[in-house]
């Protein structure tokens, strides 16, 4: 993956401006109640917030406030997203790693039996997936130039999408690897995948020096403007994230948003996805050890502030946080999850042979251990619609594209239907009877739900193939 050409990065990331935040950070501190109660009600015209606005509601501590915050959050949410939630697995194919993050248990300096998958083992991998009813992934790989080249990703890409498991199929692919170059991403694009995902991990110049001491990561600017180079070689779809616990939250957050304002300018679309992982135990990492840990009530504040100040983004929540958690932040923005994750390479295969996984070094820690049939009838329970879409990429509805639909509100008519029919597919091809029974009754409130008469017959006729044994079915 990595080319030693990549080393000398000509790119400047002077799009993060820390001198700038710290300064909107301190006025925030001193904003009165009725300065933010006007930035929460403004936020709540889903047009975004400008950075001195975040900062003002990132010092906000008074309770009353924060409930306000996650009360404009929860109406955001549901008037873009409606009551759906998008669910995918990790997929990790090799824990080689040049690397040496402090954060992660695949760095260089941890001293374990490291692996790659086969393809047949990595064919083995996706038909678990399959038969657990997911149809899209994140595919994840370790930095290291020999044992986990671009053209191992592309091949792993090609075998996923081509692993056929009764009805089961991935239908799309999203990225996270290493940043690289702008040919390198041209060929990702030529691939098929959905969208490139990157972490920043810590935004702030020091704390990234000494989070990163070796490798090619370590670069904190060629780091930094993966993103440009992705879209400028086509990937008109990229995530961005913060691994919350590294540095001081307000000030991740802050960048963060920077950052996408960057992209904004830049390309005419910010990030389609934002990910909010948090700082976790790994193989000999001790998050106690940190002195810049968030709390829940911190990092659902966190979150319920990115959904106010980029309301047309998705954000991503993985299993590292435990269910309870994982329920509340579904209310204050959180559009997409993983569910029965695995975080080890060809963890999926491991359990559902019951093996033994002595030796196996995952990249963290999972608290969320429920198989995605629970996960899915729990979402259920909690008034939200499961979603397997894969619709809008694989229809050229991505970038600009995209966010032009979400924002003239026009992007509900494809998105609630396509959750409808995916997962109706779920509930035959794979649904435990007690899932199956909550799932129909969640259905048939959701599809009352679409306002337009003539697409709800649509979707309904559509039901009905799919009754009759078709499959991928789409708006």
């Amino acid at each position: 993956m990595f080319d030693e050409t990549c080393t000398v990065n000509t790119e400047k990331a002077d799009f993060i401006r820390e001198a700038e935040i710290v300064a909107l950070l301190r006025e925030g501190e001193v904003a009165t109640p009725e300065e933010v109660r006007a930035v929460i009600e403004r936020s709540g015209r889903a047009r975004g917030l400008s950075l001195r606005e975040v900062a003002m509601l990132l010092g906000v501590e008074d309770e009353t406030l924060i409930q306000e915050m996650f009360a404009v959050a929860r109406q955001i949410k549901d008037q873009i997203y409606g009551k759906r939630v998008v669910l995918f697995a990790p997929l990790y194919i090799s824990n080689y790693c040049v690397n040496n993050c402090g954060y992660c248990g695949y760095r260089a300096g941890n001293r374990f039996a490291r692996r790659k998958l086969t393809q047949r083992e990595l064919a083995d991998e996706v038909a678990i997936l399959e038969n657990m009813g997911h149809k899209r992934i994140a595919l994840e790989a370790g930095e290291h130039p020999d044992e986990c080249p671009l053209e191992y990703v592309l091949e792993a890409i090609q075998t996923v999408y081509a692993v056929r498991n009764n009805q089961g199929s991935i239908r799309r692919i999203n990225v996270n690897i290493a940043a690289t170059g702008e040919e390198e991403y041209a060929r990702l694009k030529a691939s098929g995948i959905g969208t490139y995902i990157l972490f920043q991990e810590t935004y702030h110049r020091g704390m990234y020096a000494k989070m990163h001491p070796s490798g090619p990561k370590a670069d904190y600017d060629w780091h930094t403007t993966a993103h440009d180079r992705a879209m400028r070689a086509g990937l008109d779809d990229v995530g961005i994230g913060v691994l919350f616990g590294l540095y001081d939250y307000a000030f991740e957050t802050l960048a963060l948003f920077q950052h996408a304002r960057h992209l904004e300018s830049e390309f005419g679309v910010g990030p389609h996805t934002v990910s909010v992982p948090r700082l976790k135990p790994a193989s000999g990492i001790n998050p106690e050890q940190f002195p810049h840990r968030v709390s829940d009530r911190e990092f659902m504040k966190v979150v319920a502030i990115i959904r106010l100040a980029l309301p047309y983004t998705g954000m991503i929540l993985s299993t590292r946080e435990n269910v309870s958690l994982r329920t509340r932040l579904l209310d204050v923005g959180i559009s997409q999850i993983s569910a029965g994750s695995c975080t080890g390479v060809g963890g999926y295969k491991k359990e559902a042979m019951n093996e033994q996984r002595d030796g196996e070094v995952p990249q963290f820690n999972v608290e969320d251990r429920r198989s995605p049939d629970e996960v899915l009838a729990d979402v259920c329970r909690y008034g939200y619609l499961p979603s397997f879409c894969t619709a809008c990429y694989r229809t050229g509805r991505t970038g600009e594209r995209f966010m032009a639909l979400a924002k003239a509100g026009e992007i509900q008519n494809v998105c609630q239907p396509n959750a409808i029919l995916t997962f109706r597919e779920y509930l035959l091809d794979y649904g435990t009877p007690e899932t199956r029974l909550i799932g129909e009754q969640t259905l048939r409130e959701h599809l009352a739900r679409i306002p337009n008469v003539h697409i709800r017959r649509l979707t309904e006729e559509r039901l009905g193939q799919i009754e009759r044994g078709e499959r991928d079915l789409s708006f």
